[in-house]
């Protein structure tokens, strides 16, 4: 999301936030389908109608968390020095965005681990899963358009294509399992291996 400008916009974002986390917890503890938009409006302290205004449905409350993730990384890959190339680029943005640290520390992870776990059995919440993600590439490519313009259109789109299932395929493996946060087995790592494996094996 655009940072917001007027403080207006600042407390609604934060209130859209704030319900997302509270529905995320509640869909990784009880699953999505035993949790109601009238019990993540009470645990968010928000009335009904105002939860509404935010989210259409109890499984889009949760959009605006899942998009944090990609505002990040590609904050961190505007921000990146593209003399090494655009790939080498893209993949270290993104072993820095999925590690624990400046921009999520662990729990928040494991609480994503939490959501992410509800997906596969939920319909509803894997359409907003997939639909942010589709979100985060229509925007990732002319972020690429700047950082390389003398690239190919073609081959910024199969770019933005290849991180965006990259990190959506590494995410998915590893909430499915066990493995701690860092390692071989985490995001990062994983993120990284299907990067590498989806654009030619660089």
């Amino acid at each position: 999301m655009p940072e917001p400008r007027s403080l207006t916009e600042r407390r609604k974002a934060a209130t859209q936030l704030e319900i997302a986390q509270v529905a995320a917890r509640l869909f990784a503890d009880r699953g999505a389908a035993a949790v109601t938009a009238e019990a993540i409006a009470a645990e968010a302290g928000v009335s009904l109608r105002t939860f509404y205004r935010y989210s259409r449905t109890k499984e889009d409350a949760v959009a605006p968390l899942l998009a944090v993730g990609g505002d990040a990384w590609r904050a961190r890959l505007a921000a990146s020095d593209v003399g090494k190339g655009v790939l080498a680029a893209v993949e270290d943005a993104m072993r820095d965005a999925l590690t624990a640290g400046a921009d999520a520390g662990e729990d928040e992870f494991l609480r994503t681990r939490g959501l992410l776990r509800s997906v596969p059995g939920d319909p509803a919440l894997a359409d907003v899963w997939y639909r942010v993600n589709r979100e985060s590439e229509q925007r990732l490519e002319p972020l690429l358009a700047d950082l390389a313009p003398g690239e190919d259109r073609l081959e910024r789109r199969l770019v933005a294509a290849a991180a965006t299932d990259a990190i959506r395929l590494a995410m998915e493996e590893w909430a499915a399992g066990d493995a701690p946060v860092g390692g071989t087995g985490g995001p990062a790592a994983l993120a990284v291996r299907c990067f590498r494996r989806l654009t030619g094996g660089r």
